[in-house]
């Protein structure tokens, strides 16, 4: 993978499903159960939108969403909307969904979830 300053050289190629994140503690005040943790990696970034890699590791957490749409790579997980209130979804690999800034979600990791990602 090619990568300059938050940006994908033309022309090559990002293994998303392999590539090694730096993870860190959910914060203590969103997690809801375990100890997860989350990592990620910014792979193109034109100012206009930011395509990524986010992963987290088994437990729960809140949080307030970006506007953004996902394709779950691995993993599994369970997505509850608190606001505005929706019927949960279940993630797994090939899972594509769209979220919209300022949705409050509970994500409940059961095996490592690994997602690219694409937000303005």
């Amino acid at each position: 993978m090619t990568i300059e300053v938050g940006r994908l050289v033309a022309s090559t190629i990002a293994d998303a499903a392999s590539v090694a994140l730096e993870h860190e503690p959910v914060p203590a005040d969103q997690v809801v159960s375990g100890a997860p943790t989350t990592g990620h990696l910014v792979l193109d970034d034109d100012g206009g939108r930011v395509v990524g890699v986010w992963e987290m590791t088994p437990g729960a957490m809140h949080d307030t969403e970006a506007d953004e749409v996902f394709v779950v790579l691995a993993g599994a997980a369970t997505v509850e909307f608190q606001h505005p209130v929706a019927d949960p979804i279940i993630l797994g690999p090939g899972s594509v969904v769209r979220l919209t800034a300022g949705t409050r979600t509970i994500w409940t990791v059961r095996q490592t979830l690994r997602k690219v990602y694409v937000a303005p």
